[in-house]
Formats: C-alpha cells, structure tokens, sequence
C-alpha cells in the first residue's frame, strides 16, 4: 500500500486529509499537484531523525512529537498587531487565508514586480515559480519536514523583482497560526534579477501563546548578478510550539545578501540556512538574534558554500540565554577546492544569563583550496558586573539594566540593516518579550 493511499499516519494529518487538501487546489498547475504527491510519498517513507544521524547532535529528539496536528479550516477572528514601519505593500495570512493584502504601488506593478500569495503566483506564473521553487534542495538534515512542507503549504508569498529595479523600502508577509493542534506551511520564494533591489520581512507569530502547534516553513531566496536582497524573518510562536524553518539562498556574480532572523518563541525550534556563493563577487551576510528562557530549544544548523573563486560570507549568531534554555549552533564553512581567494567567518556568541543555560557551539571549515582566509569562532559569555553595577548605581532596575546591555549584545546585528524604521520595529519586537519575563 502507498503512502498517499495509507489512512493514518504520523502527523493526524492523515492520508484522506491530504487527498482533499490537493482536490481543493485542483486548478493548479499539474506538475505542482505531482510535486505535492512525491512530496507526501517521501514524508512517509523518510524517518524521524536519530541518535545515529550527526546533523541532529544535541538536539532534543523526543520533542519531534508530529502526532495529532490539523490544517485549520478557517481564519482566526484574532490577528495580533505587530509592530509597524514604512513599508511599500503587505499581506497578512491567518491559518490557510490571506486576511488583508495592500495593493503593490502602481510603479512597481508596471515596471514588472509580482508580489502575490503562493497560490496566486503559481495560477498566474507557474512556469517563474517551476524554475525557482527548491531550486537548491535542503540538505541539513530537515528533509523529512521540507517535504511535508511541499506536500501540504497552501500560504507563502512570491516577490519578483525585474531587472534593475529597485524597491526602496521593505515589503512585509505576515503569518499568523491559530487553534489548539494546528498546522501551518509557508513557503515563501523571493527572485531578484540582474542588479534589482528589495528587502522583505516575514512576521511568523500565534495568536495565543499557550496552544500547541506545528510548522514547517520554507524560503527559496535568490539573488541575481549585482542584486541586494535583504531578508529578515521575525518569529514569536506560542509557548507550544514545535518548528522547523529551512532557508535556502543562492548568490550569484557580485550579488549581496542580507539574511537575518529573530528568534522568541516556540518550545522547541529548528532553524536551517544554507548560503551558496555561486559566482565571482558574491557576498552573504548570515545574522541571527535569538532570545531563550523557560525550557526553550533552539536548533540552528548553518553551511556557507563557497563554489566559485573571490567570494565572501560572514556569519554572526548571537543568543541570549535564559533560565535552563538551550541552543545549539551547527555550522560549516565548506570551499570548493576551484574557490581560490575565498573570505569566510563564521561566529557563534552565547550571553548567559542563568547558571542552568546550556549551549553548544559546533562551527567548523572544510576547505579544498589552498589560497584562502576562514576563520572560525565561538564564546560563551555572562554580562559585566561592572557594567551592571554602573547602570543600578545610576538608579536603573536591575530588570532594565539586564535588557540594555542584552541590547547593546545584539546591537552589532541590528546595524547591519539600513533601514532605520526597520531596525526601531525589530527593537520593538525584541522588548516586548522582555516584558514578559
């Protein structure tokens, strides 16, 4: 018996449940319908990590529980607000339903830029989105949850940028899950063309912070020659929450990218990212800011794959941890043995902020050529006393002293990005879980 044919299976989300999730997308286009079936087919037959497999070290297995999670069936009454800034349009998913969407400036619209649900895009531009859609598959050990996200996503955004165009200020994609034992699967595909321009921020939040749920997202980012494309996705899931995010991104010549997540919620978290250099002058910039209290995990597995000579990427994940939280960083730095002239850093720096945190820090270089420059580092680190002793001599809480100087930690990160509206909403968004610990 097939898997597409089996009527249970790991997730509660069984095989009947998938048969009428893909005759409800009927209309789109067939090879996307096949795509799924495959795609549901592997999840079944591929094993939950183990033990034996080493791109899982340290993590919590026993917490990959898929059993009993739904796809929501209606929009939540309830979609949080989220700090705001200037940006140029904006779509708001709750559950499986776009809930609000702004209408792309008309310049944009005529110059050619697509900025468009998932299903939207695959209707209307199905042979764009065939040629990008896992372009570069995942291999970082989450294959069995990207697959499960191609099988049954049904919300995500699809920006396309034309040649030289330049979109000044950000775009923004929010995603908002709701009902106990729910589901999510966004998949999100950005495209620049030769020297185009754009920034997009991705919101991934819960309405309530105490139910359960699960999601698998995707991203698929590409940066044509002598494009800019910054990323920066923001997440605060419930307390309950198990998640795996994979991001895939692909340089090209004199290209740069600027990926940067915030992490805050979830119980047990799995981030992916893998950076490829493909072409002469191309430059990834890899950033993370992760906050982690209670019993929080957060697993963050990174590869900078240079293939190609005179390319650079620097990496920076800061966490701050507390209580008995616990984070793990994973990352490789791997040259080709033709990517002669290669820059390369990597650096994973862990604030601990309680006696009961624990972190661990696997970064490491695999290099083939012999005319290059990759270094390699982590610490883990309490705040100054002295610098605290200063803040309360001067009449600052003990609470806020520790705040400011977890923000003076994350401020190298936060100034990598130029938009300043930007910068003070991520700001925002960080403090508000400071208020609640």
């Amino acid at each position: 018996m097939s898997a597409l044919t089996q009527t249970t299976d790991a997730t509660g989300l069984n095989s009947e449940r998938f048969a009428v999730h893909l005759s409800q997308r009927a209309s789109l286009p067939d090879w996307w319908l096949e795509a799924k079936k495959a795609a549901w087919n592997q999840f079944n037959a591929l094993p939950l990590p183990s033990r034996a497999d080493e791109r899982w070290r340290f993590s919590n297995l026993k917490g990959l529980d898929l059993d009993g999670y739904l796809l929501p069936e209606e929009a939540a009454l309830h979609v949080p607000h989220l700090p705001d800034f200037a940006h140029a349009a904006e779509m708001t998913f709750s559950n499986r339903q776009v809930v609000d969407r702004s209408t792309l400036p008309a310049e944009l619209a005529a110059k050619g830029v697509i900025f468009a649900p998932f299903n939207e895009a695959l209707r209307d531009h199905g042979d764009l989105v065939r040629r990008y859609f896992q372009k570069h598959p995942a291999n970082l050990g989450s294959e069995k949850f990207v697959a499960l996200n191609t099988a049954l996503t049904a919300t995500g955004a699809v920006l396309y940028v034309p040649k030289g165009v330049e979109i000044d200020t950000p775009l923004v994609v929010q995603h908002t899950l709701s009902g106990d034992h729910k589901a999510a699967f966004p998949h999100t595909i950005v495209i620049l063309e030769d020297h185009a321009k754009a920034t997009l921020v991705e919101y991934f939040v819960s309405a309530s912070s105490q139910e359960a749920h699960l999601v698998s997202g995707v991203n698929d980012l590409h940066a044509g020659p002598g494009s800019q494309l910054t990323y920066v996705g923001v997440q605060n899931w419930s307390e309950r929450t198990l998640a795996f995010q994979t991001n895939s991104i692909a340089v090209e010549r004199d290209a740069r990218v600027l990926s940067a997540n915030v992490h805050l919620g979830g119980q047990q978290v799995r981030h992916e990212s893998h950076s490829r250099l493909l072409a002469p002058g191309a430059h990834s910039e890899m950033c993370s800011l992760t906050v982690a209290h209670g019993e929080q995990e957060f697993d963050q597995r990174t590869l900078q794959t240079h293939a190609a000579p005179h390319t650079s990427s620097n990496l920076l994940y800061k966490n701050v941890l507390l209580d008995r939280a616990h984070t793990i960083f994973s990352g490789l730095i791997v040259v080709d043995a033709d990517a002669q002239k290669t820059d390369a850093y990597q650096s994973n720096r862990n604030l601990m902020l309680s006696d009961d945190a624990s972190a661990d820090s696997l970064p490491g270089l695999e290099i083939q050529a012999n005319d290059v420059k990759c270094t390699h580092g982590a610490t883990s680190s309490r705040l100054d006393p002295e610098q605290l002793y200063y803040l309360q001599a001067r009449g600052v809480p003990p609470a806020r002293a520790h705040e400011l100087l977890v923000f003076g930690f994350f401020e190298r990160v936060l100034n990598k990005l130029t938009d300043d509206n930007l910068h003070e909403a991520l700001g925002t968004f960080i403090q508000e879980k400071f208020k609640k610990l």
